[in-house]
């Protein structure tokens, strides 16, 4: 069987070197590598990954290599070439995956981050069957409700997906080798069949035990749920990542305390430009995360009911009282605020990936988190003010490019140099998109 990892950055590498040491040879892992350079890179190193621990080197070899979307990297000719090669590579039944493969993907691990994952889905997709499995292990919530709005409409022909939340924290060191800055474990489930198959039936057993035999039986011929049995089965053999396959309420459940984690560590880290462990000294910081977090359990407890009784608005019911008795206390306000002091001291020494992003000028995660938070409260009328600031801010601070020398001083001669250009009325109309009169 090919196992396919879209995305090798430090989770993909970290993620790929365990699914590697946990599958038996014969089957494949194939690494989906963004640009035509990086593969070759990947190949000039024996397509080997490393991951450091505590100054230790781990190495894995026995990778295959693609490049995604590789035809729009490549000149006519270049393509023209593409084709007889992998033309000659099929009539010479060559094992290796080409540069540029349309075969069918099995199984597919996503490691990118959310706001890419949409897109790269969607050009996957004639790879993709309804046999397929994805497995989606982004920061953030509500890249699955997009996928199956917008690209697997049809739920007969919709592929399995397993949403993971993973508490590992990794860096990269250079290209295809990972530092695992902090140990944590992976918890996933499965997504419920639309066509009604029970994959969580051994969860309600006395020993609450999961069962690959629930997900398709050895001696059942069938293809459809054979990608995922093995996928799940991979997954929980992943020891060294402390993998747990959980029903998927569990799940949800671990996705949204980390999601206010994210929603509050990610966002001030980036605005404050400092480590994780350097906010919660500070009361300012304390009384923002209490804030959101009494945002974010309001509006969960609203969503919880909205499940509990989907024929009585929410409203009917008041948020907090008695009522809600069975609401998960992992979800209430004490609970979230203990979880993101605990995540902020266990990572204290970590640079969020919201802050690297900023640096880097590139696009954030924060719609798909302060984001989604702010969608579920305009479905429910929660009002989430401190939610929405953050949000607002991150955005503010990716438009506005960092000027590390904005008093006009160089650090190293400490002269003034005259680069600060005045905000003049036309510059302000244009930004507004207004119009002034010619002089």
């Amino acid at each position: 069987m090919h196992f396919h990892v879209l995305g090798v950055g430090p989770i993909g590498v970290l993620i790929s070197h365990h699914l590697r040491m946990a599958l038996n040879p014969k089957h494949s892992v194939v690494l989906i590598h963004k640009e035509v350079g990086q593969k070759k890179r990947a190949q000039k190193l024996g397509n080997v990954l490393t991951v450091e621990r505590s100054g230790v080197e781990h190495t894995v070899s026995g990778f295959q290599s693609e490049v995604f979307n590789l035809r729009r990297q490549l000149s006519q000719d270049e393509q023209h070439h593409l084709d007889h090669h992998n033309a000659e590579a099929e009539s010479s039944s060559v094992s290796d995956t080409s540069a540029s493969s349309t075969e069918e993907i099995e199984s597919l691990f996503v490691t990118l981050k959310a706001p890419a994952v949409h897109n790269a889905i969607r050009q996957l997709q004639p790879r993709l069957r309804r046999d397929s499995t994805i497995v989606l292990m982004h920061n953030g919530m509500g890249v699955y409700e997009r996928l199956i709005r917008d690209i697997f409409r049809n739920p007969e022909h919709r592929p399995h997906f397993i949403l993971a939340s993973n508490d590992h924290g990794a860096i990269l060191k250079t290209y295809l080798h990972a530092i695992h800055t902090g140990m944590g474990g992976i918890t996933f489930g499965i997504v419920p069949d639309p066509l009604g198959r029970d994959f969580e039936a051994g969860f309600s057993l006395p020993d609450s035990k999961p069962s690959l035999e629930d997900i398709m039986p050895l001696d059942e011929e069938s293809e459809r749920c054979s990608s995922l049995r093995n996928t799940v089965a991979v997954l929980s053999r992943m020891d060294g990542l402390n993998t747990s396959w959980k029903p998927i309420s569990h799940v949800l459940t671990a996705m949204k305390r980390k999601l206010v984690v994210n929603s509050v560590i990610n966002p001030l880290t980036a605005l404050m430009g400092c480590r994780n462990g350097d906010i919660f000294p500070t009361h300012a910081a304390i009384r923002i995360s209490s804030r959101i977090c009494s945002e974010a359990a309001k509006v969960f407890e609203a969503d919880y009911h909205q499940e509990q009784s989907p024929d009585a608005p929410w409203q009917t019911l008041r948020v907090g009282s008695n009522d809600m008795n069975d609401f998960p206390a992992a979800l209430r306000r004490e609970s979230l605020e203990q979880e993101v002091q605990r995540v902020a001291y266990n990572t204290a020494g970590n640079i969020s990936s919201m802050l690297a992003d900023v640096q880097k000028g590139k696009a954030t995660e924060i719609d798909f988190m302060n984001g989604y938070l702010l969608q579920m409260g305009s479905a429910y009328n929660v009002h989430m003010p401190a939610t929405a600031l953050l949000l607002n801010l991150i955005k503010m601070r990716t438009d506005i490019p960092i000027n590390t020398n904005l008093l006009g001083i160089s650090p190293e001669s400490g002269q003034k140099h005259e680069r600060y250009v005045p905000v003049t009325r036309q510059v302000l109309d244009k930004a507004l998109g207004r119009k002034h009169p010619r002089s």
